[in-house]
């Protein structure tokens, strides 16, 4: 789709001033407005775009030339307000680019502005933003998933050519299932982190969004690679993986409402039957996943969230933060507390060692494995939902964070005019095949 445009830009179809413009009087529209996506536009983009046009015509243009992008409002992007959807924040404008922008500019996509998301990154409805909650595109009643709420939003709209994420337990792939769009969480370390505002450091990874698998692939080989600016970013080892032609479906009915577990394995056995894959079904360790996750995440938060102390970075985060954010200081506060000196920590080190080790005997059998992204369906914004519910949300999603593998959100089709994403999880540095598996769906 995006090669498509691609094309037509190059051949002088139309301009990138002309895409700037057509999607810059969309966000502009009542209607845009309303799903509350953006939080701020790019004052410099026509100027951009005007120097781009002059680049293609001299056919000395990037690989992205006129495609338009939108950022998550916890990626830096220089001159820009980056807010991390928080009162904490509000008036930090960020002095550099983070990596991934770089890449991005230097093959002339013009950058659109910053998307809403949930605060600091914590949540998974969109609705802890403190500039208000981000509404579905195809049901503004409904939440739409997050934390990267804007992102998912802004391609469900056609608010953008493509857009980022972050992915931290979910964050990316939640939102793409409940907005019906392609999301991709690369494996931990694939693509730099310089420059995010992360939630938590041995978890976080940047990703694309877009309409489709191809789309995705596209945006990830630009922003993919080691990065001297961060020191857990890796080039992937060129090794070809050994082809089993087997799928692992995962029991999921324990955990899932059960017609989108029905649904998720009709299109798995539907497709496996049309491309000759055999199904195997298989057992992950869900009964121990968000506790795992949490305690990681609240420990690693804490720990970020103390440079935000009033003094270097906008206000106190205790004093101006919502309250899913304070959970989680408080909750990382009493984990790191001396007198339990690590004890819970240690004991959720080694648990994720231990989902490690599951996931590496279980690709000793399969290719990859098939799950439903969310387990349950979108419900309405503002409605009553406990914070276990909302946890619950990220029950098929955390383990790939756990064990830093890729995964993929794709659209699998409808249950009560309500998205509902399948997702794909492969082995670390394997997305080629995850885009290959995506496409098999589509």
């Amino acid at each position: 789709m995006l090669k498509s445009k691609l094309k037509q830009i190059q051949q002088g179809k139309f301009t990138a001033l002309e895409n700037l413009l057509q999607f810059s009087k969309k966000i502009a529209t009542p209607k845009s407005k309303d799903l509350n996506i953006f939080l701020s536009l790019n004052e410099n983009a026509i100027d951009q775009a005007k120097a781009i046009d002059k680049k293609i015509k001299q056919k000395k243009a990037g690989k992205l030339a006129g495609l338009c992008f939108a950022i998550k409002a916890n990626i830096s992007a220089k001159h820009m307000t980056i807010s991390c959807a928080s009162k904490t924040l509000e008036n930090y404008t960020a002095p550099f680019n983070a990596t991934v922008i770089n890449k991005l500019l230097a093959e002339d996509a013009i950058l659109l502005g910053i998307l809403n998301m949930d605060e600091f990154a914590c949540g998974a409805s969109g609705e802890t933003s403190a500039f208000g909650p981000t509404k579905n595109p195809t049901n503004p009643e409904l939440i739409t998933g997050g934390s990267s709420s804007g992102p998912a939003a802004a391609i469900a709209a056609d608010l953008a050519d493509f857009t980022l994420g972050s992915d931290t337990g979910g964050s990316i792939r939640n939102p793409a299932s409940h907005c019906g769009v392609t999301g991709l969480k690369p494996t931990y370390g694939t693509v730099s982190r310089y420059g995010l505002l992360d939630l938590a450091m041995s978890f976080d990874v940047i990703g694309p969004m877009a309409k489709t698998p191809e789309d995705c692939k596209l945006i990830f080989n630009v922003v993919k690679g080691q990065d001297n600016f961060d020191q857990a970013s890796k080039d992937a080892p060129e090794k070809s993986p050994t082809h089993k032609n087997t799928i692992g479906l995962v029991n999921i009915k324990d955990f899932a409402d059960k017609k989108i577990a029905n649904l998720i394995e009709e299109q798995t056995k539907k497709i496996a039957k049309q491309h000759n894959w055999k199904i195997k079904k298989i057992n992950l360790p869900l009964d121990i996943a968000l506790e795992t996750y949490y305690i990681i995440v609240y420990t690693e938060f804490f720990s970020n969230t103390r440079k935000y102390d009033g003094r270097r970075f906008g206000k106190k985060i205790e004093d101006s933060a919502g309250p899913e954010v304070l959970r989680r200081i408080i909750g990382g506060s009493e984990i790191t507390k001396a007198e339990h000196d690590g004890k819970y920590y240690r004991e959720a080190l080694k648990a994720r060692n231990y989902i490690k080790l599951q996931f590496k005997k279980i690709f000793e059998d399969i290719d990859a494995i098939i799950l439903p992204t969310s387990p349950k369906l979108p419900h309405k914004i503002g409605g009553t939902i406990s914070v276990q519910e909302m946890y619950n949300y990220d029950v098929t999603t955390v383990l790939a964070s756990i064990a830093g593998l890729p995964a993929i959100s794709i659209p699998a089709g409808q249950i009560d005019k309500k998205h509902v994403g399948l997702q794909i999880i492969a082995p670390q540095f394997q997305e080629e095949l995850l885009f290959k598996l995506a496409k098999d769906f589509k």
